[in-house]
């Protein structure tokens, strides 16, 4: 890990101790408050592409189960987060591996004022499948600024440093680093009623040729109720990827670009949690062999305790 990275590392570790020891230790005198939870999810996952012109189809289905444990601590104008969870990816059909995914993390929000709140997270995740890697382990390590100044109107923006290493089979390990930042701005019309815009740019760069890129992707996303306990959000994404060291067929860098729409179903009764969600991504890339198309489904049945 880089010595800035590792500096920032140990001061967040510092402030997450002690905001944490604090309310622990006069939890009945100044009002804090401790919320345990847990949560299991059930996955299924069906999905298939296509090259453009149909001499190779994929198709992939999958089961997951998801398992979360938490621990919020609370004041009036503090919070603290502390969660992990573990994901059993079960990949249907032959020569397919199953894989699971492991996540810790820890964050920090404060309302400093009525309209402007701070949050700050430091984040591992191991096993996961990254724009440059199909395995990669990770520190993340992010701050966030929320201004509300009408409960109409939300303005975020989120910067986020990330730190990772990619196991390349036979290969020795490589690392990569670089820095991400989100914008967001929402529009509520009532309850569970949203108009959502995401701005997003981010680097990685590595000593390995394969692994640095950059990209930047934009979306919109519309978030209504339908009844009780139901909502529906399509939305649209578009996302542009820039490699640094991956050659395409024409000699030049590859170069990729999606467009998925969608359409979610949420439906959360009591402490159920039930979404369907349907994806089409469109791949377009100047090496042809990434040129494809295909949907992606999803159903997810989760229980929160």
């Amino acid at each position: 890990m880089p010595r800035p990275a590792r500096r920032v590392w140990h001061v967040a570790v510092l402030a997450l101790g002690l905001a944490a020891a604090a309310p622990l230790a006069a939890a009945d005198e100044q009002g804090w408050r401790l919320e345990p939870d847990a949560r299991i999810d059930v996955q299924a996952v069906s999905a298939q592409t296509t090259t453009r012109d149909e001499d190779l189809v994929i198709d992939g289905e999958a089961l997951s189960v998801r398992g979360q444990i938490g621990l919020g601590i609370e004041s009036k104008r503090t919070r603290l987060r502390l969660e992990a969870d573990r994901i059993e990816v079960f990949r249907l059909g032959e020569d397919r591996r199953d894989v699971s995914r492991d996540r810790l993390t820890a964050n920090i929000e404060h309302d400093v004022t009525d309209t402007l709140e701070l949050q700050a997270q430091v984040g591992r995740f191991d096993d996961l499948v990254t724009v440059e890697s199909a395995d990669t382990d990770a520190w993340e390590y992010s701050g966030r600024v929320t201004f509300e100044p009408t409960r109409e109107n939300r303005f975020r923006v989120q910067g986020t440093w990330r730190d990772r290493q990619y196991d390349n089979g036979a290969g020795p390990a490589t690392t990569g680093d670089g820095a991400r930042v989100d914008a967001q701005y929402r529009r509520r019309f009532g309850a569970y009623h949203y108009l959502t815009f995401d701005l997003r740019t981010e680097t990685i760069r590595s000593d390995d040729p394969q692994r640095g890129y950059e990209r930047d992707s934009a979306g919109v996303a519309y978030t209504r109720p339908i009844g009780p306990d139901l909502r529906v959000r399509p939305a649209v994404e578009v996302i542009k990827t820039r490699f640094d060291g991956r050659i395409a067929d024409n000699g030049a860098l590859r170069r990729d670009r999606q467009i998925v729409p969608e359409i979610e179903l949420q439906w959360w009764p009591g402490k159920w949690r039930v979404e369907a969600e349907a994806k089409y991504v469109f791949f377009s890339s100047n090496e042809s062999a990434r040129e494809r198309e295909g949907y992606r489904l999803t159903l997810s049945v989760g229980y929160v305790f």
